[in-house]
């Protein structure tokens, strides 16, 4: 096999502001997988949250063994083996003529209404940016700061008629969760993303949980759900964090068997980092894919975003 991964880079539309800080464009590592007659591509994006750097998993990517998908067991669940995992599974499809929901034994899959996440602004500003998109069924909100509720506020009346999901990005305390609690009932809020920080999540246990909480940073892949018993409702799952398609699969396969819903979610990249996860998606309790919704570029032949949601990709880009 031949591996090569480069760095891309992809404006974004604005400037796109979290708790944690703001970015202007997308930085990516594109992953292709040649036998010599066929090619397959992988995107990931490195997270610093874990301590992953583009420099550390391009180290990662060009010193792994890559036979197949099982030889990528021997990398951690991250961003290395994402994008040489949905790599692979793109060479297989590509050799074998097939889609990769077909190699992989999924039903066909349809559009999925996705989520679109407003920046995180001035309580004036936030209300006129989810009026601008107050035709989306499904806004989100990056909360964790001081003045959450006027944030909140402001955006419901911008958009009333959108549901509504709040990341806090583990910015809350316990005490703080519980005090906003009613507030995001009463605003019509239909999940929490990682209220806590995922070492101090042990507070939920016992916590009255009047609207569904969910885990991101909290887990990553099949070994995180032991863990979130009596604390989450619903999982988060990445690529990024768990490592590709493969992993991602079978940690919606468990997260569903053990009761918990499935929102599925993304780094901000290319239609190529999302194009695999939407075969996860399928189903899912929330769709948050709008990675390519935010930037001014894209892959060519990316993914198509209509009423409908967002659809499975072309041949052409990916699977």
């Amino acid at each position: 096999m031949q591996v090569s991964v480069t760095r891309d880079v992809f404006k974004l539309a604005q400037v796109f502001t979290i708790s944690r800080g703001s970015r202007t464009e997308a930085e990516v590592l594109t992953v292709s997988v040649s036998d010599g007659d066929h090619t397959g591509r992988g995107e990931c994006v490195p997270y610093a949250r874990y301590g992953e750097t583009l420099e550390s998993v391009t180290a990662q990517i060009e010193g792994a063994e890559v036979t197949d998908r099982a030889a990528l067991m021997g990398l951690p669940a991250g961003a290395a083996r994402n994008a040489l995992d949905c790599a692979l599974w793109d060479l297989e499809a590509k050799r074998a003529g097939r889609r990769v929901w077909d190699l992989a034994g999924l039903a066909t899959p349809g559009p999925e209404i996705t989520a679109y996440t407003l920046s995180l602004d001035t309580p004036e500003a936030m209300r006129a940016k989810a009026a601008q998109n107050a035709h989306r069924p499904l806004l989100k909100i990056k909360l964790g700061t001081p003045d959450d509720m006027a944030r909140l506020e402001a955006v419901r009346a911008g958009a009333p008629k959108s549901t509504i999901i709040v990341d806090a990005n583990e910015g809350w305390s316990a005490e703080i969760y519980a005090d906003l609690a009613p507030h995001l009932l009463r605003l019509g809020v239909a999940l929490v993303e990682q209220p806590l920080p995922a070492g101090e999540d042990d507070a939920l246990l016992g916590v009255a949980r009047p609207l569904p909480v969910c885990a991101d940073e909290s887990c990553h892949d099949r070994a995180s759900l032991a863990a979130l018993k009596g604390k989450y409702d619903v999982v988060n799952i990445k690529l990024d964090k768990t490592g590709g398609l493969t992993e991602a699969l079978e940690l919606r396969r468990e997260a569903l068997a053990e009761g918990y819903r499935v929102m599925v979610g993304c780094m901000i990249g290319s239609s190529l980092g999302m194009a695999p996860a939407t075969l996860v998606a399928q189903g899912a309790m929330v769709t948050d894919l709008d990675g390519p919704l935010l930037l001014a570029e894209d892959r060519d032949t990316p993914l198509i975003f209509d009423g409908a949601g967002v659809h499975p990709p072309a041949p052409e880009l990916w699977g």
